[in-house]
């Protein structure tokens, strides 16, 4: 088990997106300069899509050119659901992008209008003509799906050999809906682990049903040093009905720190962030520590 955990942070992305009122651009680029002066190094910044589906990311280009010229020694990416996405993240300077396909059939149409071969071969194109882009492969309902129910090992096995087939090495497991359980995050990890060694996995896990924390510590001690996290624990999937949170990065840098886990962030400068964007951004919090007196927030 690796002392080392990198937190993945997903907020100005996965966070805003789920914000009906528009944020500010210069309330998110603030957040984001909290988050770096935390210690944050590797961040979602935004995401391309199509505004009128998402109007919260019609900022995308002005938030990608202030995150790459101000933070050079930061790891910022974007996320993209097409090509079209893709091709925008790269003219607007990102050389890492996160490319969502769901593993169920019912989620992939809702999300992106298409079936799951189809956005591997959209993906396999977007390989071929951009081949010195990074891509992260969001593995979107792996543990479980709003439309479809319940989805099998067998189903990941299936989809992640689509990955494999067209040379993808990084993927994130994603429990779109927070619907996991610490025995079934263990026993899809121990299986895909086992059967992909080539590909490094991560995961994001959602928090609808108060499970984020255990589901994230389970895929930890499984072996998985990459966790994403939204600070505030703020987010949802808009496409994924009762989708409501995320993992809250200060309350998993917390736990973890306390355990001894190396997140090279700095819990108060972290805590400080949330409780800014609480009081900014009127939205949906799932995380606890922003919640309690700051003589209490002692780290051990």
């Amino acid at each position: 088990m690796s002392k080392k955990v990198q937190i993945v942070e997903v907020g100005p992305r996965d966070g805003f997106q789920s914000v009906k009122e528009f944020i500010p651009t210069e309330t998110k680029k603030k957040v984001i300069d909290l988050l770096v002066a935390s210690g944050c190094r590797k961040i979602q910044a935004t995401s391309f899509v199509n505004p009128k589906a998402i109007p919260q990311m019609a900022d995308a280009a002005e938030v990608a050119e202030y995150v790459l010229k101000t933070y050079p020694n930061v790891s910022f990416y974007a996320l993209t659901p097409n090509a079209r996405g893709v091709e925008n993240a790269c003219d607007a300077g990102f050389r890492e992008v996160s490319y969502v396909i769901s593993v169920s059939p019912g989620h992939n149409m809702a999300n992106v209008r298409r079936t799951i071969d189809e956005s591997f071969e959209g993906l396999a194109a977007i390989r071929q003509s951009l081949p010195d882009m990074k891509i992260v492969l969001d593995a979107a309902t792996t543990f479980g799906c709003p439309f479809d129910g319940k989805v099998s090992i067998g189903q990941v096995v299936a989809y992640l050999e689509k990955a494999r087939a067209i040379g993808i090495t990084i993927v994130d497991l994603c429990d779109t809906i927070g619907i996991a359980n610490p025995r079934q995050v263990r026993a899809v990890l121990e299986t895909v682990c086992e059967k992909f060694p080539e590909i490094d996995f991560g995961v994001h896990i959602h928090d609808t049903r108060n499970m984020g924390m255990a589901n994230s510590l389970a895929a930890i001690e499984c072996g998985v040093t990459r966790v994403s996290t939204t600070v505030g624990g703020m987010g949802g999937c808009p496409f994924a009905p009762g989708a409501s949170g995320n993992t809250s990065t200060e309350d998993l840098v917390f736990m973890l720190q306390e355990m001894g886990y190396d997140t090279g962030i700095d819990f108060a400068k972290l805590l400080e962030t949330a409780r800014f964007l609480k009081e900014n951004v009127p939205a949906n919090y799932s995380g606890h520590q922003m919640n309690i007196a700051p003589s209490q927030c002692v780290m051990g």
